[in-house]
């Protein structure tokens, strides 16, 4: 049993397809194939389902995979452990994978920028997901960290990290007739024509929840996964759209006002999440260690 042996099992979970699983390895295709035989001979136990083409895992197989996802997650460890110990000179480097709530993107550029302003040598894969799937994704490693709310979702088991409260604010464009108010209630907000994000979205649920406390049964007319269709929504199509506050000063909005919403003010923390393990993962200690400063020191974020 190798390093290689797991990486060509993972690749091909993520592929789905063996051709494709031994291109991004870059080895042929019988290679990747007879090593993943190699170790299914070894641990004496079909891993995958045999036929022409691939059809999955085995129940065995989706067992060895995700104890393969672990020893390469500690391995990428080590290693970069090992670089910074013989050189303690060198910069940081490596790739973190970062999985964020849609309403948390813009704040992840800003965590991001923060890393590579202290370690240039670090790149980052910033990949959209539920709040669920981010939770399921560190628990089977594939990711190295997540954004997603702390108070929302039951994240036990997990280091933390806060980095701002949400708070809510009715984008409308400069023509809405609520454009020119100072503050709109929810109630008010659920009798004009919306977009909203996806009800598989925990930010939905929330907005959901606030509308349901005041009585209001508000029908979207658009529903995207996506806080840039949100923004075009609104500016293209009239519509209204809740989103965070901060929004209004990460994106371009010209033409489009971000109005408080009242009656209820909701706020709900956002943070950044990880597997909580001793050692930590190095690049995974830097993004909570920067997190934390963002937090304590900017106020970049609130």
């Amino acid at each position: 049993m190798d390093i290689r042996q797991m990486q060509y099992l993972v690749a091909l979970a993520r592929e789905r397809h063996f051709t494709r699983a031994a291109q991004s390895c870059e080895v042929t295709q019988p290679t990747l194939s007879e090593r993943i035989r190699q170790l299914e001979t070894e641990l004496d136990v079909a891993i995958v389902e045999r036929g022409q083409r691939f059809h999955g895992f085995t129940e065995e197989g989706e067992r060895v995979l995700k104890w393969a996802r672990v020893i390469l997650d500690n391995w990428s460890a080590l290693n970069q452990e090992i670089a910074m110990m013989r050189d303690r000179r060198n910069s940081v480097a490596g790739r973190l994978t970062i999985g964020v709530i849609p309403s948390a993107l813009p704040v992840a550029a800003t965590l991001v920028s923060a890393i590579r302003a202290a370690h240039p040598n670090i790149d980052a894969t910033v990949l959209s997901a539920p709040s669920s799937d981010i939770l399921r994704q560190l628990d089977a490693f594939q990711i190295d960290a997540g954004i997603t709310y702390l108070d929302n979702e039951s994240v036990a088991g997990f280091t933390m990290r806060p980095l701002y409260r949400e708070r809510y604010a009715l984008f409308v464009r400069d023509d809405h007739p609520l454009a020119g108010r100072s503050a709109v209630t929810w109630a008010e907000v659920g009798l004009h024509p919306l977009a909203l994000l996806t009800p598989d979205m925990q930010n939905r649920r929330i907005v959901d929840r606030a509308f349901a406390s005041v009585g209001a049964t508000p029908r979207p007319h658009v529903e995207t996964n996506s806080l840039i269709n949100l923004c075009a929504s609104v500016r293209e199509s009239g519509l209204a759209a809740v989103m965070p506050e901060y929004v209004a000063r990460t994106l371009s909005m010209a033409r489009i006002r971000a109005v408080p919403l009242t009656e209820p003010v909701l706020e709900h923390e956002v943070g950044i999440v990880a597997i909580g393990r001793e050692p930590m993962p190095p690049l995974v200690a830097l993004a909570l260690e920067v997190a934390v400063s963002l937090e304590t020191h900017t106020g970049a974020l609130s």
